[in-house]
This record gives C-alpha cells, sequence and structure tokens, in this order.
C-alpha cells in the first residue's frame, strides 16, 4: 500500500474566506469533535507505549519527545508541565525542537530537514538504552525525527511515535507507532489544528497515565504538585485537610508549608 498523506489532502470546505465568522467557528468545531473517535482508535498502541515508558522510568529512565514546528512545541509543553504538576525533576521528562530553543516561538529555516541534527541533539543529553524516545510528526516524513529515531534503534533504544498518517516513514522507525489518522485540515495541509490536537490528546493521555503508573497521583489527587503559587497551595491545603481530617485550613496550610507536599504532610500525621 502506497504511502498517503491525508494529512496534505485539500480541505473539504472551501470559500473559507466567504464564510460568516459563526460558519468558520461551526466548521472547524465539527473537525475538531472527530479527533477524540480518532484517537479512540488507537488506545492499545497508546497502552503498550505506556507500559514500556513506565517498565523504563521505574528502572531509573528517562522520556524523550523529539519533533519539529508545533509538533516540538507540543512535546515541549508537555514535558515542561510535568515538574509542577508531579513535583518530577524536571530532567525526567524531556522535549527537544528541531532548531533548539529559539524555535519554540520562531521557526528555524530548514531545521526539520536535517537527518543528522535530531540524533545529536539527543547525545547532549547522553541518551542510552535505559530512555525511551518519542517522535512527534503529524506527517509522519519530518527527517529530523526519522533520523533521531533511527539512531536509536541501531542502539537498543526503545522509540515510540505519534503520527497523524498510517504507514509513515517516522512510525517505521518506531517500536510503539501511534497513528491518529484525523484526515484533512480544516485549512489545507494546517497540522497544528485537528493533527495537533490530536497528538496534545496523546500526549496527555501518555505522560498522565505514566505518571499515576510511577505513583505520582494518588486516589485522584496530584499529591506531589510544586507549591508554587496561591491557586496549588490552597489547594494542597485543601487536599492535607481531606488525607488528614483537620478541620483548621491555617494548620493544615503550615503543615503543608512545613513539608513541601501533600503526600509527606498526610504521611506525617499519619506516622504520629
Amino acid at each position: 500500500m502506497a504511502f498517503e498523506k491525508f494529512t496534505e489532502e485539500e480541505s473539504p470546505y472551501h470559500d473559507l474566506d466567504r464564510m460568516s465568522v459563526k460558519d468558520i467557528l461551526t466548521n472547524i468545531n465539527k473537525e475538531d469533535k472527530t479527533v477524540p473517535d480518532a484517537v479512540e482508535k488507537v488506545i492499545p498502541q497508546i497502552e503498550q507505549l505506556v507500559i514500556a515508558v513506565t517498565d523504563k522510568m521505574l528502572a531509573g529512565g528517562r522520556l524523550f519527545y523529539i519533533g519539529a514546528g508545533t509538533s516540538g512545541r507540543l512535546g515541549i509543553l508537555d514535558a515542561s508541565e510535568i515538574p509542577p504538576t508531579y513535583g518530577m525533576p524536571f530532567d525526567l521528562i524531556i522535549g527537544i525542537i528541531a532548531g533548539g530553543e529559539t524555535a519554540i516561538r520562531k521557526p528555524v529555516e530548514n531545521a526539520e530537514d536535517d537527518a543528522r541534527q535530531g540524533w545529536l541533539d539527543l547525545e547532549q543529553y547522553a541518551v542510552s538504552d535505559k530512555d525511551v524516545v518519542v517522535g512527534v510528526a503529524a506527517s509522519g516524513t519530518t527527517p529530523y525525527v526519522i533520523g533521531a529515531l533511527s539512531e536509536c534503534r541501531k542502539r537498543g533504544i526503545i522509540t515510540g511515535c505519534i503520527v497523524c498518517n498510517p504507514g509513515s516513514p517516522v512510525a517505521a522507525e518506531a517500536d510503539f507507532p501511534i497513528e491518529v489518522v484525523v484526515g484533512p485540515e480544516f485549512v489545507t495541509g494546517s497540522t497544528r489544528m485537528k493533527s495537533g490536537t490530536a497528538q496534545k490528546l496523546v500526549l496527555n493521555m501518555l505522560s498522565t497515565s505514566v505518571m499515576i503508573r510511577i505513583g505520582r497521583v494518588e486516589d485522584n489527587k496530584m499529591v506531589n504538585m510544586q507549591l508554587t503559587n496561591s491557586k496549588l497551595i490552597d489547594r494542597g491545603t485543601k487536599m492535607v485537610m481531606e488525607g488528614t481530617g483537620l478541620t483548621d485550613y491555617e494548620k493544615a496550610k503550615e503543615l503543608l508549608l512545613r513539608s513541601g507536599s501533600v503526600k509527606k504532610a498526610v504521611e506525617s500525621v499519619s506516622s504520629n
């Protein structure tokens, strides 16, 4: 079967520039509603990647996301949310983007076309077979990602991918390929839309599931979140009150701040 870029096919909508604002919004929303259904179809593949990542992280390994453009930015976004949300060290889930930090805000010309640079960027982190590397590429054809995954596999490093076309070159280099086929975009080729939404949903599922499985969530609570602002301190205080039976808000808050996390605060009361 020949490889087809469904992400680049012409939009089924025409004369977008003549649509009313309401019609534009309604049609974008109509297309967006199809994305969760596409993600649901690949839950078995996501499950296998979650298991692989969990096993590696419990053994001391790390998770890397590597991509270009929107895909790279989504990986960095997911990785950057893990430390404040789950109290994890910043260097356990790492996002890498073609073109480096400059590319987070501005496009870096031709960065995604360099098939060697992806591996060179991973080498800066001393990546090894203890780790898992997930390529994020809507089209599934990004040379930067293909090259990185190919070099990983040569060295026995587990690879995964999140792509939006079936049978892509990126998926061919992944031990755990996740192919979320969302079809043509509302604006032809604008993969920051449905494809980007699909990738974000899968990244949410992957990292959240891993954090739960390695013990960073108890019941349905983020018991290890960093206490970096008033909102999180207030949330944590209420969690301490619930977990310990304390009824005095200020005492619970004091205990939380002294302990440094909800988990430690609750454990300090339980052990007394």
